[in-house]
């Protein structure tokens, strides 16, 4: 089969489900809606190996499907972009996808809205596969548009909770405001280039070294790449746009897997890889993204350490790995961060599925703390989630030892301003990483068990229709999830450990992403003073003991065991001692509070003006209540004409004739000119 259509199967199938299982959710059986989805997502997933293969061969493709809109000299295509990144984005993508498909079988089997959860599953899909294929700026646009507008039906897909529907109007405002940066990205790519095909823009950056935005001093390459990063810093949650993402929780658990792992967060990281050529030509820019990423990592992993909800502390995890990759791309290395992204993808979407198995043995309770000793309860989640527990710390031999000790090395290598922050900033967050995680990990597998005791509504993962209750009764003890469950935990848990060391050298030293990712080498040499010290996947992981990652993130795994097993006293002394640090973080940071009062209030107190000034005293006053006085108060003084006498009305008519008359002859006078003059005037004019 040939690859254009292949590429059409990768991107129709999961819609061709989402139709079936979304336009006809009322009369087919679930069954059928689901094993829809579940094919569309798989035929996707095997056409994507095929498609990896060729382009591994040192094969890529770039044609256009059609033309969707012809306008003077300017041409609007869809098409894809078969290249090194799209595979590896489309594999990931089609993957996790497939895995989060099935095991929604198990988590959703309950629920209502079974048939549309997985038309917006497979929709969800397609729109972030049409993202990573597309060879343009409108259709990534389109991708783009479309996740951020699937995202909120997902995060809101329990519309009947007050939390979820404020959870996905907040995701989908936030986003808009990135959103707004990425269109006037392309309003100036377009202005400026004249094309928004990738090749023709990429082609033509030469064009734009030195020019300024008209009417101003500004350089236009640098204005360029800061809209295309606020883009990227509302989709990929950097701060201050990260608030939406941790309240996304309040979509069901494998959303959550979704969107935080493989999708919708990983859609920025994506783009500025993409954009490589462009961001290359400016250290500005560069300098300021590695800024941006190295806040987010750090800060956002200490909101991490005081959460209680099992799916937020995850949340606030892949706000910081966020950070990680962000800041990989400020020092350059957009391959690291592409392998770090891929690798985040299986232990991420593992995790959180993970915690979705231990909602389900805890009755859709996901309070840490009414849980305890669930290893001996739930065995397969119990080691699947320790796998990935120790990919995401970055324990050696997993993958993400790899993927995030490469973005640290690489970091301490680069030379951009800033990088000296960055550098410490993520030591800071291995430290909180492993602490955070595993403080999770105890908390719900190890110590005392603190299940089947008194239950509140706080932190449930609840179907919102649904009146059965949730949390343990007293006596009752979790059970291991179904096989439909477990499978995709053991299916993700594999590449968690195995594939950062098989794809560390290619990806990061080898020829993989030639010509599709473009790094200065003489700018910003970071990537290639690391290639010049690596010597193997092997070597670095015998070399983990001398790498103070691994010693930070041993003490944050040994500073967890002593406080939540040893003396789980401490914690709580520590949050009275440092009440004020701990009302801040929980807060979190007050960045809620700031757009609520800030921005929300001031377009409430801007609304409000504009009512009252606008509406009611121009508008409705003036306008509209005015011209119906004016209309009343003339009928009003008409009215007394009416007399039925005639000779009043013969004597209106005098006067009437008289003004005529006097407004006749005084009218040619006013613009200098004679009687017979305007008479012929007005007469031609008839």
């Amino acid at each position: 089969m040939e690859i254009k259509t292949l590429a059409l199967v990768v991107v129709l199938a999961p819609l061709v489900g989402a139709l079936v299982s979304g336009l006809f959710c009322r009369m087919i059986p679930r069954w059928l809606a689901a094993g829809a989805a579940i094919t569309g997502v798989a035929m996707a997933f095997i056409a994507s190996l095929p498609v990896f293969q060729a382009i591994q061969g040192g094969e890529s493709f770039n044609f256009p499907l059609y033309t969707w809109l012809s306008t003077g000299d300017f041409q609007f295509q869809v098409g894809f972009l078969l290249d090194s990144l799209t595979a590896t984005l489309m594999l990931v993508v089609t993957f996790v996808s497939l895995m989060v498909h099935i095991y929604t079988l198990g988590y959703m089997r309950d629920d209502p809205g079974y048939n549309r959860f997985f038309c917006y599953l497979s929709l969800f899909t397609f729109s972030m596969l049409m993202l990573v294929m597309a060879n343009n700026f409108m259709q990534l646009f389109f991708g783009w548009e479309a996740v951020g507008l699937v995202s909120y039906l997902l995060i809101g897909f329990w519309y009947t909770r007050p939390t979820a529907i404020a959870a996905s109007l907040k995701a989908f405002l936030l986003n808009r405001v990135g959103d707004f940066g990425f269109l006037l990205c392309i309003g100036l790519v377009l202005a400026s280039f004249g094309s928004l095909d990738y090749a023709t823009v990429f082609a033509r950056t030469a064009w734009v070294q030195g020019a300024l935005l008209p009417g101003t001093d500004w350089s236009l390459i640098t204005v360029i790449c800061i809209c295309l990063f606020v883009g990227a810093m509302g989709k990929s949650a950097q701060a201050p746009l990260h608030a939406w993402l941790p309240d996304s929780m309040e979509g069901p658990t494998p959303i959550s897997a979704l969107i935080h792992a493989a999708t919708m967060v990983t859609a920025g990281i994506f783009m500025v890889a993409r954009m490589s050529p462009l961001f290359e030509l400016s250290t500005t820019v560069l300098a300021f993204i590695m800024f941006i990423g190295a806040i987010t990592a750090l800060f956002m992993g200490f909101l991490g350490i005081i959460q209680n909800d099992i799916k937020r502390v995850i949340a606030y995890s892949t706000l910081s790995q966020l950070g990680y990759m962000t800041v990989a791309l400020g020092a350059s290395a957009y391959s690291a961060a592409i392998f770090h992204l891929m690798t985040h993808a299986f232990f991420k979407a593992l995790l959180f599925l993970a915690a979705g198995s231990v909602i389900i043995g805890m009755r859709h309770d996901q309070d840490m703390r009414r849980m305890g000793g669930l290893k001996k309860y739930m065995p397969f989640t119990h080691w699947t989630c320790l796998i990935g527990t120790l990919a995401l710390i970055g324990a050696p031999f997993f993958s993400g030892f790899y993927s995030k000790d490469a973005i640290i090395e690489v970091v301490s290598l680069s030379t951009i301003p800033g990088s000296g922050f960055a550098y410490f900033a993520l030591l800071a967050g291995v430290v909180v990483t492993a602490f955070y995680s595993f403080r999770l990990y105890f908390l719900v597998f190890h110590g005392k068990e603190r299940f089947g005791k008194a239950h509140t509504e706080h932190g449930r993962d609840s179907h919102a229709d649904h009146d059965e209750h949730h949390g343990l009764a007293a006596g009752e003890t979790p059970r291991e999830s179904p096989r439909v469950v477990t499978l995709p935990l053991i299916a993700l848990a594999i590449p968690s450990v195995l594939i950062g060391f098989f794809t560390l050298a290619p990806l990061l030293v080898g020829d993989f992403f030639d010509g599709v990712i473009y790094v200065d080498d003489a700018a910003h040499g970071a990537m290639a003073a690391f290639a010049a010290e690596f010597h193997g996947a092997g070597t670095m992981t015998l070399h983990a003991l001398n790498s103070p990652a691994f010693w930070l993130a041993a003490s944050g795994v040994a500073l967890a065991w002593f406080f939540y097993l040893k003396r789980p006293d401490i914690p709580a002394a520590l949050q009275r001692r440092f009440s004020g640090l701990h009302a801040v973080l929980e807060q979190k940071y007050f960045i809620d509070r700031i757009y609520e009062t800030v921005f929300a209030g001031g377009a409430r107190l801007i609304g409000r003006g504009l009512w009252r000034g606008v509406d009611v005293a121009i508008i409705d006053s003036l306008a509209v209540n005015g011209a119906a006085r004016v209309i009343g108060w003339g009928a009003a003084l008409l009215r007394r004409l009416q007399t039925g006498y005639v000779h009043h009305y013969a004597f209106t008519m005098i006067i009437g004739l008289a003004v005529f008359i006097g407004l006749w002859v005084s009218f040619p006078l006013l613009f200098g000119m004679g009687m017979q003059e305007w008479w012929w005037r007005w007469i031609y004019a008839r």
